[in-house]
């Protein structure tokens, strides 16, 4: 029988244990941060029904999504009433509405799962990849503080996962809104697309920008002084007086400044650094259902990853699920694309490996001696794997070194004859004989420097 090629599904992210341990990392890293701030975890099932699943989605948004048929139900005609999730906000916005009465509200949930997506296979662009989401759903209202919480969230998580300097950018997408009421243009449908236009700034630069809008019907001079104040560049405080200088009265703006004023406090009262923030006018996020402050982060040295964590203000998560009014904030790492660009460019942390300890095997008759000494260690706390088969030392040495393991242990029969045992530093290549009263301590030493 000839054999199949192994090989990888296009779109999806395998990788090797010492990765995967770096990966590992990251995800209970960024669910640290999010618990620290008081998020709850929850999980919801990987499909969803389809009419569930599709009163939220757009079209290019339905081409992607995967449905989910079994062969049973396909062989006798069956129409497939599963699909799989595309993101996360879709099935928070159904668990919210059923599980309405059981929540505590403001709710703060996070979220940590896979999403799925029928992408184009390329470099970057997942079918199957790694959402981290935290929401706050309020009834009825949601005070603006919250606004602020979530990016000094991904701040401190950012800042621990040592990714290197990067800014959170982040706008309100009422004061353009209230701008373009302004300027006469007071049409819904019409504004969205200008908002649409506007958040392709520095894909398509400002020339194509203008002349995309100029073709929706918008006055020239409206429209240079709408980009010449989008591209005002200065501090928070500078960009919120040049907002105070429009003298424009149009409450949605009024409202979108006031809410963006108290986002920069908060963020100061939080302790949030001035660099890690930036207003910019120019993120406006393609999507129609958020309705205030949004949120896009670039890594500094690197802006060609694009966004590695979005989000925004929405005025009604469950809509279509429910009558209850639910406004709600929220932000998403996308781990999967993260962590591809981090692990093509060398950034990833480092990060010390799971297992910490290889004993090794010298005498067979001593088994009984490793074993026991395996259960000692980990009842102390170590991760500890025993080599259990015979095997020249050079081999199980290099086992451990390749496989990212900091110390081994070696036990002859003189060692036991002494009472001692040899730890082995295998990144540094020395070794010391100890006592064997001592070999906790002297392993603990040496995973801390």
């Amino acid at each position: 029988m000839p054999l199949i090629q192994p090989r990888t599904t296009p779109g999806t992210l395998e990788l090797l244990p010492r990765e995967q341990m770096i990966h590992q990392y990251m995800l209970d890293t960024i669910r640290r941060g999010y618990e620290r701030f008081g998020f709850v975890q929850i999980e919801t099932p990987v499909f969803e029904l389809k009419d569930v699943l599709l009163t939220k989605s757009g079209g290019e948004t339905e081409k992607q999504i995967y449905f989910v048929q079994s062969t049973g139900a396909l062989q006798q005609g069956h129409e497939a009433d599963l699909a799989l999730r595309f993101d996360l906000t879709v099935p928070l916005a159904r668990y919210v509405a059923e599980h309405e009465r059981d929540l505590a509200f403001p709710f703060r949930r996070h979220q940590i799962q896979r999403v799925y997506r029928g992408e184009r296979a390329q470099r970057g662009r997942f079918r199957e990849f790694y959402q981290c989401d935290i929401d706050v759903i309020g009834k009825d209202k949601l005070d603006a503080a919250y606004d602020a919480e979530i990016p000094a969230i991904i701040v401190q998580i950012f800042e621990e996962l040592k990714i290197g300097d990067f800014t959170i950018y982040f706008s309100n997408r009422k004061i353009l809104r209230g701008l373009l009421n302004h300027f006469g243009v007071s049409d819904a449908e019409k504004q969205s697309l200008i908002l649409r236009e506007i958040d392709k700034l520095d894909k398509i630069g400002a020339t194509k920008v203008c002349d995309a809008i100029l073709l929706l019907g918008m006055a020239k001079a409206h429209v240079d002084t709408l980009l010449h104040l989008i591209a005002h560049q200065g501090s928070n405080e500078e960009i919120l007086g040049k907002l105070r200088e429009q003298n424009c009265v149009d409450p949605v703006f009024q409202q979108g400044l006031h809410e963006i004023e108290q986002v920069v406090a908060a963020l100061k009262a939080l302790g949030v650094p001035d660099k890690r923030t930036k207003l910019n006018l120019a993120i406006a996020r393609g999507l129609d259902y958020y309705t205030g402050t949004v949120y896009e982060t670039l890594i500094d040295a690197h802006p060609e990853f694009g966004s590695v964590c979005s989000g925004g203000r929405y005025d009604d998560l469950a809509s279509h699920y429910t009558k209850s009014k639910l406004p709600g904030v929220g932000i998403s790492i996308g781990l999967t694309r993260l962590f591809d660009q981090l692990n093509a460019h060398k950034l990833l942390p480092q990060v010390a490996n799971t297992v910490q300890v290889l004993i090794t095997q010298l005498d067979p008759q001593l088994n009984a001696i490793y074993l026991a000494l395996g259960a000692e260690l980990r009842s102390a706390g170590l991760t500890v794997e025993n080599y259990l088969e015979p095997a020249k030392l050079d081999k199980q040495l290099k086992y451990a070194d390749k496989a990212g393991m900091p110390v081994a242990i070696l036990i002859g029969s003189d060692e036991q004859a002494k009472g001692t045992v040899v730890v082995k530093n295998l990144a540094a290549k020395t070794q010391i004989e100890v006592p064997r009263a001592e070999i906790i301590s002297k392993i603990r030493a040496l995973l801390t420097t």
